[in-house]
């Protein structure tokens, strides 16, 4: 079996389509399709169904395409780490966040990897936490920014920030009002995403005090347009909405008698040997959070006081 048909079938699974993986890896379709074929006598499956625009993956693709990205991403590594000798970064890096930290995050991290190892070639995935820690842990992914990721052996985690958990609402709903009381909390309809109602219910228990969800998105920024029309209360992490608060477009409130927060967490597989693009890239990440911390943006002037204890220390 021959990396490269390996690489050319994962290729086409990504494009969705033999035309555009053959531009895209400079190769000519006829030779791209050979060695599909050959992959797919060799392993005695049909991997790809072929549709009048583009293909579609079997269920042997399927899951032969797991393996596959595991074996590519492996190679990839290896080469990484033989190459990272010379001290300079270069190779592929794969890093994910979730949702309402990546339009934060990502812009400065780009612009820094550009500036900084213009050879490492990043690859930015958004998910929601248990989606990056099961990508970490089958090889699918370098390192996460996640939220309050379980403790586990094969990871090695990073604390970065606590970042308070605020009310959210329509501005001009709440009057002269700006925090919220645990019983206003569960009596007002919500819409929230999976993951931050996980949090919340899991930080409420033992309160005695349940959730009332109109909606499940996991959708930030439907949730966001939604809340700007005038529609609905959610829960949000502070900064997805600061700027939008400091407008005065949403109202941002606070618990009175809770303290819900996210911590921010950097995870990386901790069997992995390190690799310099890898590391180049955990340096960016941590740099950008650092001057995320200190623009204020995980935290209004009037949180700052109430939640500076939950801030850990660096």
């Amino acid at each position: 079996m021959e990396l490269r048909g390996i690489q050319y079938f994962v290729q086409i699974a990504d494009e969705g389509s033999v035309t555009r993986a053959a531009d895209k890896l400079g190769v000519a379709q006829p030779a791209l399709t050979r060695h599909l074929k050959r992959l797919e006598t060799e392993l005695g499956a049909q991997l790809l169904t072929r549709l009048p625009r583009g293909v579609r993956l079997t269920t042997a693709g399927r899951e032969f395409l797991e393996h596959a990205r595991r074996v590519v991403l492996e190679v990839a590594r290896a080469r990484a780490l033989v190459q990272g000798s010379s001290r300079t970064p270069r190779g592929r890096v794969a890093m994910g966040t979730s949702p309402t930290l990546a339009p934060l995050l990502l812009p400065g991290i780009i612009v820094r990897a550009r500036q900084q190892c213009p050879a490492v070639q990043l690859r930015v995935v958004e998910g929601f936490s248990p989606q990056l820690v099961d990508a970490l842990l089958a090889g699918r992914l370098d390192l996460a920014v996640a939220t309050n990721p379980p403790r586990s052996p094969a990871l090695a985690l990073t604390p970065l920030t606590s970042e308070p958990l605020v009310v959210v609402v329509p501005q001009g709903t709440r009057g002269t009002r700006s925090a919220f009381s645990l019983a206003e909390l569960a009596k007002t309809p919500l819409i929230l995403t999976r993951g931050l109602r996980a949090i919340v219910e899991e930080q409420l228990t033992g309160l005695g005090v349940g959730l009332r969800v109109a909606a499940e998105v996991d959708s930030i920024e439907a949730i966001r347009r939604l809340l700007l029309s005038g529609t609905g209360a959610s829960v949000m992490p502070v900064s997805t909405v600061h700027a939008e608060a400091t407008a005065r477009r949403l109202s941002a409130c606070a618990l009175e008698d809770a303290n819900l927060h996210r911590i921010l967490v950097l995870a990386r597989p901790a069997a992995d040997a390190r690799v310099a693009a890898i590391d180049e890239i955990e340096r960016i990440v941590r740099a950008e959070m650092g001057e995320l911390e200190k623009s204020g943006v995980f935290s209004f002037p009037q949180f700052r006081r109430k939640f500076r204890h939950a801030n850990p220390k660096h």
